[in-house]
């Protein structure tokens, strides 16, 4: 238990609802999580399938039209082929992170992972026993990584290499020319890739390119994606994975061992959302585009902050080096003092210094105000 880290996210939510409990006013830029409602057709099927009594156990794989409809989605969004039977749903896109690294990586095995990048990537390697290895993601590259210096990382005892485009917690994507590349070394050196793709339908510039379609990379790639982010369903807990056909049962059987299965109602509401993709979808990601570049533009007329332009999900990662402080002192400063909850950019790893994440995953209104708070902050 002592090698599980913890996402900080969530403890910070939690000092910020208690300040709210004394009267202060909070303006939540910390979550990870759309501030809009689950489209009403989604919500219907899920209510629908409910008052049918589909309240039971299901297969630990999930049902399988929400299987086909999955594979059906994968091939018409990313062009991805992947039969049904390689579709593996669970309650949340976390679990299928936990379940890959748990299949895969052992005492005396490395896993590559993105730093800054997702905190519980480094934290469910360390607990299966391996060795984590920092991926450095730097402003100057847009956060994509630098090919040498992963070449370099690789050793006899690599076994996985974990990639997510769009990043958390920067915004960056990786191109075609990147991804291609990045596959060129996982066929080299024979590494699993675990490609997290929860955010690959919000992206405002340019195409998202899944490594899976890369040739020789459908037999050694594990597409994690989910239902929180693009179709605002956070607390349905809906996620999948596409997994190579050698690790279907094994992966299977850590769903059998931990959750059982993943709520019947809740995959009857996720066929709809892979079917029909709601038109409210299309409207949330022109609102979080109208946002980034809300808060992008704001950031950057503050003094001693400067932000790239994201591509993708609803995250920002201003540098903030020209205020002198470190990122956790920052992080205190405008929770304390301004009242806006974010991020120290460690919380994303060691290469996360500097730098602070801001989820624009909120109003222009609550934005601006957050703008205005810092800003006096730093007077």
């Amino acid at each position: 238990m002592g090698r599980l880290g913890t996402e900080t996210a969530f403890e910070v939510l939690a000092r910020a609802r208690a300040l709210e409990a004394q009267g202060r006013h909070i303006v939540h830029l910390e979550i990870g999580e759309p501030d809009f409602d689950t489209p009403k057709s989604i919500t219907a099927a899920g209510v629908a399938a409910i008052e049918r009594g589909e309240t039971h156990y299901t297969p630990s794989a999930g049902i399988l039209e929400l299987r086909e409809a999955i594979a059906r989605y994968l091939k018409r969004t990313r062009s991805l082929d992947y039969d049904a039977s390689q579709i593996i749903v669970a309650p949340g896109a976390k679990p299928i992170m936990f379940y890959a690294i748990l299949a895969l990586c052992e005492a005396g095995d490395e896993a590559i992972y993105p730093d800054p990048g997702f905190p519980i990537y480094a934290s469910m390697i360390n607990f299966a026993g391996a060795t984590p290895v920092p991926l450095p993601l730097r402003e100057e590259n847009d956060y994509v990584p630098d090919l040498a210096e992963l070449r370099r990382l690789v050793t006899p005892k690599t076994k996985l290499l974990i990639l997510n485009s769009p990043h958390n917690p920067t915004g960056g994507a990786l191109s075609a020319d990147a991804v291609r590349d990045i596959a060129r070394i996982a066929r080299d050196h024979d590494i699993w890739v675990l490609s997290d793709e929860i955010y690959a339908d919000l992206l405002y510039d340019g195409t998202h390119h899944s490594i899976g379609r890369e040739d020789g990379m459908p037999e050694r790639t594990i597409v994690l994606d989910g239902f929180s982010k693009t179709f605002a369903m956070t607390g349905w807990r809906l996620g999948y994975g596409a997994f190579p056909k050698p690790l279907v049962d094994p992966v299977t059987k850590l769903v059998t061992n931990s959750v059982s299965c993943t709520a019947t109602f809740t995959q009857r509401a996720g066929i709809v959302a892979m079917d029909q993709r709601p038109p409210e979808v299309s409207e949330m990601v022109t609102q979080f585009r109208k946002r980034r570049d809300a808060i992008v533009a704001g950031l950057n007329g503050i003094d001693g902050i400067t932000c790239r332009t994201p591509q993708g999900a609803f995250y920002v990662f201003p540098n903030i080096t020209g205020t002198g402080l470190t990122s956790a002192q920052f992080q205190e400063r405008l929770l304390n003092q301004a009242g806006v909850a974010a991020l120290a950019g460690t919380a994303f790893g060691r290469y996360g210094e500097g730098f602070l994440r801001f989820s624009y995953a909120n109003s222009v209104e609550n934005i601006q105000a957050a703008l205005e708070a810092i800003r006096a902050s730093l007077a």
